[in-house]
C-alpha cells in the first residue's frame, strides 16, 4: 500500500470560486488500484505555501507519494515546478520526461508542460497537470513505475530487481 497525498494547486480553487474536479479524478485512479490517500488539500499558487505543503508531508506526514495538480503551465501564477524543485533532494527527470512524450501523442500543447518530478527524504513527488482529463492521463503513463520506486525509497526493493 502506497500512503498518497494528493495537493491540489489553484487560486479559484482555494477561493471556493471553483470546484476541483482534478483532484477527485486522480483519487478515483489510485484507490482502483489499491493506492491509500491519506491526505488531500487545496492551495494557492503561492510558492512559499506550495513548499511549506510538500515539506510538511514529506518531513512531518513522511506520505510516500505526492501527486501535486495544477501550476505547472505558462501563466505568472503557476509555480508548482519551481516550489517542487526547492525542496526536492534528487530530481527523477524520467517522470516529466514521459509524461510529455506520451502526452505529445495526444496534443502538440503537451510540450508546453513543465511538470517535473523529484525526491525528498523517503516520499516521491510528481507534478500533474491542472485539468482532470491531463492529469490522469500523465497519471497512467507513469503509474506502472511508482510502485518499484517507492519500493526503492522506503528500503522493500533494490535498483536490481528483475521484475517489471
Amino acid at each position: 500500500m502506497i500512503k498518497t497525498a494528493i495537493l491540489t494547486i489553484s487560486d479559484k480553487g482555494s477561493r471556493g470560486e471553483r470546484i476541483d474536479g482534478t483532484g477527485p479524478a486522480i483519487r478515483s485512479q489510485l484507490e482502483d488500484k489499491g493506492y491509500i490517500i491519506s491526505y488531500y488539500k487545496m492551495i494557492p499558487d503561492e510558492i512559499s505555501e506550495i513548499e511549506s505543503e510538500l515539506i510538511y508531508l514529506c518531513d512531518e506526514l513522511k506520505v510516500d507519494l505526492i501527486l501535486t495538480n495544477g501550476g505547472t503551465g505558462f501563466s505568472e501564477r503557476d509555480v508548482t515546478p519551481e516550489a517542487t524543485k526547492n525542496v526536492i533532494e534528487k530530481y527523477v527527470p524520467g517522470i516529466g520526461e514521459t509524461m510529455r512524450m506520451k502526452s505529445l501523442q495526444i496534443t502538440p500543447k503537451a510540450m508546453l508542460s513543465r511538470s517535473i518530478a523529484g525526491i525528498r527524504k523517503k516520499t516521491l513527488i510528481i507534478n500533474l497537470p491542472g485539468s482532470p482529463k491531463g492529469a490522469v492521463e500523465n497519471l497512467q503513463f507513469v503509474l506502472p513505475a511508482i510502485p518499484h520506486g517507492v519500493a526503492i525509497l522506503i528500503g522493500e526493493a533494490s535498483e536490481c530487481a528483475t521484475s517489471n
